[in-house]
């Protein structure tokens, strides 16, 4: 296998690729160069939202180019949350697990569940599908992770040598403590 073809992709983004297909693709010499474009291709076509898909970062999660000068996370499902450079899970629905009997309920057997004096579990959901999109085992009290901030216009300009329209030094920064410091003041 030279090139994996779009059908191929499909299969490999929907979770029904065969064993023999993915080893025939992990044998490729070399990643062809289309294969991201075609990524891309199969992810835009399985949303109803027209924006353009920049980069996926999870399996409900995109970072889409919207308007000329904005690129926001939004969900499969359409809901926004906001500026990419903001922490999205900031405008998700949040469930917190705290006592040693709510964290049981997730785990089986019980026995692997942390320990609620030590921890608390944080699930993040779509405010728009319930989709649950990640799950933090932190110290309580612990920041909420901001798990990806990609430098976009790198990637696409020395990796994939199709630079960004919108392309700027502005997009690479995180811009959760300033969205973080205007929740507070409207407290």
């Amino acid at each position: 296998m030279e090139q994996v073809d779009k059908g191929l992709m499909k299969k490999l983004v929907d979770g029904k690729i065969s064993d023999n297909d993915v080893m025939e693709m992990r044998r490729m010499v070399k990643k062809d160069h289309k294969r991201f474009w075609t990524y891309l291709e199969v992810l835009q076509e399985g949303v109803s939202w027209d924006e353009n898909i920049l980069m996926r970062l999870n399996d409900h999660l995109y970072i889409v180019s919207k308007g000329n000068n904005e690129r926001v996370v939004k969900c499969d499902c359409g809901h926004e949350y906001g500026d990419f450079r903001v922490n999205w899970k900031l405008n998700a629905d949040l469930r917190v697990r705290e006592t040693q009997e709510q964290m049981d309920e997730a785990y089986f057997p019980a026995i692997a569940a942390p320990e609620a004096s030590w921890m608390e579990i944080r699930e993040y959901f779509c405010p728009g599908c319930t989709a649950q999109l990640a799950v933090e085992i932190v110290p309580p009290g612990y920041p909420m992770i901001f798990e990806a901030l990609p430098d976009l216009d790198r990637f696409y300009r020395e990796y994939m040598s199709r630079p960004l329209n919108d392309e700027s030094i502005e997009w690479f920064q995180n811009k959760t403590a300033e969205e973080t410091a205007k929740l507070k003041m409207n407290i």
